[in-house]
């Protein structure tokens, strides 16, 4: 595949292949079957096999954006770009680190705060203090929960707002 126009096109097939089965593969909340990512992004599963078949397939940009988007990926230049699908890569390790340590409902769109309505980033913000208070009692040990549970009756072990 030299720098002939055939040959760039298929190169660019390639990486989308590439790419589709990769986030299918290592996306936080997959991984995901085509039938599912296909459901999900409300596309045929035929398409996307076709996408990510060794040839490829000519995606319409509709089909790339309506994959990205359910995803919760803003960036649709991730099946196009290499230095997006590594900074996107980065961002969902991030997300599953989080998830790991018990930190839900942390919004793929997290890098644009923008897009988070006031409620969501009130239960991402709970959730956070809910995992932080959760990490401090079970590392700071039983002493310091036992403190904790005196000053607050009922249990709850959320910080003051």
């Amino acid at each position: 595949m030299g720098h002939t126009l055939d040959g760039q096109v298929q190169a660019a097939k390639t990486a989308i292949a590439a790419r589709l089965r990769y986030i299918r593969q290592h996306h936080p909340e997959g991984p995901f079957t085509l039938a599912r990512l296909a459901e999900r992004a409300h596309v045929s599963k035929r398409t996307l096999a076709a996408a990510e078949s060794a040839e490829g397939t000519n995606l319409t940009i509709e089909t790339l954006v309506k994959v990205a988007h359910s995803l919760g990926i803003a960036r649709w230049a991730y099946f196009l770009d290499e230095q997006v699908f590594q900074q996107v890569n980065t961002e969902l390790e991030a997300v599953r680190a989080l998830s790991r340590h018990k930190v839900q409902a942390l919004a793929m769109r997290g890098s644009h705060p923008t897009s988070l309505s006031a409620d969501q980033l009130s239960h991402l913000l709970n959730g956070i203090i809910d995992a932080a208070a959760q990490a401090r009692d079970s590392l700071g040990g039983t002493a310091a929960a036992a403190n904790e549970e005196e000053h607050h009756p009922d249990g709850n072990h959320r910080y003051s707002r």
